[in-house]
């Protein structure tokens, strides 16, 4: 199993594998012949910088399409519900206070920030649920705490997948 995806993060790899297909391979390919053209390969940088850079864009785009091919797509929930790209406010009675969560992919997460995935203890609770629900966290074997879900919105905070990361 690959990584969690939603629809616009695959659009926009898939956008980026058009990319690198359709315009930056044939200027790669370009450039490679027109340095070998100059002679001597064994002496020629150009030629071997423009290999490169070509074999570099080529891997590229074969891993981002395994990534693609392996990838968990993650449906967008319903509006009632918890789930990717949205923002949850929460009860915590044990604390008495409030917080606001925003569920991401795996690879979104940042946990510093409330940004965390549907794959963590907080993430595996919320998801699916809606305004009014208490929920379990399940901390580790000996932890568990309560949530109250008090607010589901869209989330604005979600951002876009960077694909540098992969």
């Amino acid at each position: 199993m690959g990584q969690h995806l939603t629809r616009k993060d695959v659009e926009k790899i898939e956008a980026e594998i058009e990319m690198r297909r359709v315009e930056l391979r044939p200027k790669l390919t370009a450039a490679v012949a027109e340095a070998a053209a100059q002679g001597d390969r064994s002496e020629n940088f150009e030629y071997y910088a423009a290999k490169k850079e070509n074999g570099h864009n080529n891997s590229r785009i074969n891993y981002l399409k395994r990534v693609l091919r392996t990838a968990t797509i993650v449906d967008d929930a319903p509006a009632d519900e918890v789930g990717v790209d949205t923002d949850v406010t929460v009860w915590i009675p044990e604390d008495e206070e409030e917080d606001t969560y925003t569920l991401v992919t795996p690879i979104r997460a940042d946990s510093l920030n409330n940004i965390v995935s549907i794959e963590s203890p907080i993430g595996r609770a919320l998801v699916g649920h809606k305004v009014g629900d208490t929920v379990t966290v399940q901390a580790n074997k000996n932890y568990s705490y309560q949530l109250e879900i008090r607010d589901i919105r869209p989330s604005e905070r979600a951002g876009e997948l960077d694909i540098s990361k992969f």
